[in-house]
């Protein structure tokens, strides 16, 4: 067994390459997944460019692919994706993503990007860490004893819809007050435009708010209290040994981590707030946790174990 195909599907865009049994990994340029035009439109292209990498590995490698990994959005199992309310698919088989006779696990995306942190990322080092990756959205990895947990039902981690602030705004999502609503990418700029009638990224913000701009300043300050607020939840309820930030927002260094230090702390009286830390993995996390389903479906339950976090992070690009 050589290599696997490992795919990270999001809702408008999927990126992907090729990981061998050593952690040598090659990337493909990403691809659209065509959401606007059906789910079944969205599962053509996935199978689409599944088939494209598996043809790169065969030129190169001169084998078949031993697994086909996939972190997807939405309910998930491993050998179905259930539901996805942003792509909109129901119950699509593995098989229906992969070419023929490779066999293929898929895995939630936040979850899976945790698996792949938790193996050789930030959190490697311990074995119960939140990870929460920071973008359009808000979702929870819970990892606990080294596996994600995806509760009861397949809605484990769903931190971004935790209630902040019960008499504040509404949430998408049709709940009040959820901590997506303050502290996601989105809604930063969102909340940052509506009160300074100025168009921002999430990203200039949080560089209008260090240079100073009292109304970004007031935005990103609600954004880490709300965080902060959540966290505190999370941390009584779990006691995890660590939190792992990522996503987007994660990249505003400083200017996120130690404010958010220094306000959980403040909410946490009686005992030390766990370390928080950024991600390791970056936005290769999904793609990087794929390939390890991708090893879990070719039966092979232990790579990863020693990949090279600074070979995971550069890989060639073809």
């Amino acid at each position: 067994m050589t290599y696997v195909v490992a795919l990270d599907v999001g809702g408008t865009s999927m990126k992907g390459g090729l990981v061998t049994r050593w952690g040598e990994v090659t990337v493909l340029a990403g691809r659209p997944t065509g959401r606007e035009n059906g789910p079944g439109a969205v599962v053509d292209a996935v199978r689409a460019y599944a088939g494209e990498i598996a043809d790169l590995g065969r030129s190169r490698y001169g084998a078949e692919p031993a697994g086909v990994g996939l972190a997807v959005p939405g309910i998930v199992t491993a050998s179905t994706a259930v539901y996805s309310a942003n792509i909109g698919w129901r119950d699509v088989p593995a098989e229906a993503f992969t070419p023929p006779g490779v066999p293929a696990r898929l895995g939630h995306d936040v979850r899976t990007g945790g698996l792949a942190e938790s193996v050789f990322g930030a959190g490697r080092d311990v074995a119960d860490f939140l990870f929460l990756p920071i973008g359009t959205g808000i979702a929870g990895a819970v990892v606990l004893r080294g596996e994600p947990y995806g509760g009861a039902h397949g809605w484990g981690g769903e931190i971004g819809h935790a209630s902040v602030w019960p008499a504040g705004d509404k949430c998408a999502c049709g709940q009040i007050g959820c901590l997506e609503t303050y502290a996601s990418a989105s809604a930063v700029a969102r909340r940052f435009t509506s009160r300074s009638g100025r168009t921002a990224t999430a990203k200039e913000v949080v560089e209008l708010a260090v240079a100073g701009d009292p109304v970004a300043a007031e935005v990103f300050g609600e954004a880490i209290e709300a965080l902060a607020i959540a966290l505190a939840s999370y941390v009584l309820v779990l006691d995890p040994a660590l939190i792992v930030i990522g996503g987007g927002l994660a990249e505003a260094g400083a200017a996120l981590f130690d404010p958010l230090r220094e306000r959980l702390a403040g909410r946490l009286a009686f005992r030390e707030p766990p370390p928080v830390r950024p991600a390791a993995l970056g936005p290769r996390a999904g793609m990087l946790g794929a390939a390890l389903l991708g090893w879990q479906a070719a039966g092979d339950g232990d790579a990863g174990a020693g990949w090279s976090l600074d070979v995971l992070r550069g890989g060639s690009v073809s």
